[in-house]
């Protein structure tokens, strides 16, 4: 089964972020967005079981990844410009895995598709 999977890294810390809460929803046909998941990073800030639970398969669409980073800075006593980050991208090929990651400053981030 093909999954979605993500991790953040904290490059003002240098550092993996822990306890970032990361949702995962689905566009459907009207443009709206239908919630699949949600998870929080480790202390590795990964999260360790695919973002994909329940039994539900991965299907061709656009697909959300947001990650709630003001939570995040707030309980480091940092102030950050963005308080979430959403990442949106397209699956074409429903039976590849895809990896997306956040490299994240309190005011700048950059993803990039990972493996």
């Amino acid at each position: 089964m093909s999954t979605i999977s993500t991790h953040v890294l904290d490059t003002s810390r240098g550092k993996p972020a822990s306890g970032v809460q990361v949702d995962l929803a689905l566009q459907d046909a009207d443009g709206g967005w239908v919630p699949l998941a949600r998870a929080w990073t480790n202390e590795d800030g990964r999260i360790t079981a695919p973002l994909l639970l329940d039994g539900k398969e991965l299907e061709a669409g656009t697909y959300r990844l947001t990650f709630e980073t003001e939570a995040y800075f707030s309980a480091l006593g940092v102030k950050c410009f963005y308080p979430q980050v959403s990442v949106v991208f397209r699956i074409e090929d429903a039976a590849q895995h895809y990896h997306v990651p956040l490299l994240l400053s309190p005011y700048g981030y950059s993803t990039y598709r990972g493996s």
